[in-house]
């Protein structure tokens, strides 16, 4: 029995998706670090990214590559248009406002998210993880609160783009238990470079980045996007769509950290005790959840009824 089998199907989604948001945490500070026209760096991540998707999806299924493709159908293609339109959100609103902005509207992924699986999905999610939303949201505002005032609307528009489509698309894999929906990815990036890299070609003079953006480019879109958003996209194969996107408010904590340790970006004291204030959520609701698992696990019969989210336990 391989180490992996001893953990639970809530453990077991719970270490793919919170591994994926930290693995994705330096992608907003990579993106200003690279310094790239709009058109450049989408065409760049889409490209590669998508090279990256298909790598993982070989080295995952080998022969059974194609089986895995089919398997997805219809929502696969669906979930491939909605990530396109996530990645030029997410990196275009990096563009045109501060990154806080970006992760703070990012964060409202959890509310449409719960949202959605509520109305489409019938999902009744306990208060707890509700309250947990809600505090953690009060965090990432905190966060971002020095950065409120520098924004440009049109930033902010393309992260409530990435939000919604976001959250969209983790309800709709829910609604195809069982099948991973990730080797559907390589066609994101297809669609993301191929439209962005008509835009570089007519714009004036095209031309290769420098060396180091290079390279920081073929770190962040051939590596730790793909890796990354492999691994978050597998959440919703165990997790509800609302604590999938939960657990990517670690992602806006660990970015900023390190934007702070690599670019002098120092957070202010308010966005110290936000980050604070996420973590400690959702350390909270995990040991609080965990608790609850090994009650159940053991048959232990309570005097009154413990609410437990079994939507957790697809």
């Amino acid at each position: 029995m391989s180490r992996w089998s001893t953990f639970s199907h809530r453990q077991q989604g719970l270490l793919l998706t919170g591994g994926g948001a930290i693995i994705m945490a330096p992608d907003a500070l990579l993106i200003k670090v690279a310094d790239l026209p709009d058109a450049e760096i989408l065409m760049w991540r889409g490209f590669l990214s998508g090279l990256g998707f298909l790598l993982i999806a070989l080295a995952r299924y080998g022969r059974g590559t194609l089986a895995a493709y089919r398997r997805c159908g219809w929502t696969g293609i669906a979930v491939a248009l909605l990530f396109s339109l996530t990645t030029c959100g997410f990196v275009l609103g990096n563009q045109y406002t501060k990154a806080g902005n970006v992760l703070m509207i990012l964060a409202s992924s959890p509310i449409i998210a719960a949202v959605l699986s509520w109305i489409i999905l019938k999902e009744r999610l306990p208060r707890r993880t509700w309250l947990a939303i809600c505090l953690c949201m009060v965090g990432i505002a905190m966060i971002a609160l020095d950065d409120a005032g520098a924004g440009s609307w049109v930033g902010n528009a393309f992260a409530l783009m990435a939000a919604t489509t976001l959250a969209i698309n983790f309800t709709l894999c829910r609604t195809r238990p069982g099948v991973d929906m990730s080797p559907m990815l390589v066609f994101n990036g297809l669609i993301v470079g191929s439209t962005a890299g008509l835009f570089w070609l007519a714009g004036s003079e095209p031309s290769l980045p420098a060396t180091n953006q290079l390279a920081v480019v073929i770190l962040l879109c051939l590596i730790i996007v793909p890796c990354g958003v492999t691994l978050l996209q597998r959440g919703p194969l165990y997790l509800p769509s609302a604590e999938v996107g939960l657990l990517l408010l670690l992602e806006v904590v660990v970015g900023t950290l390190l934007a702070w340790w690599i670019i002098g970006e120092q957070p202010a004291p308010i966005a110290m005790v936000g980050g604070v204030l996420v973590l400690g959520t959702l350390s909270a609701k995990g040991l609080y959840e965990r608790r609850l698992e090994l009650r159940m696990r053991a048959g232990f019969e309570p005097a009154s009824p413990i609410t437990v989210d079994r939507s957790s336990t697809l």
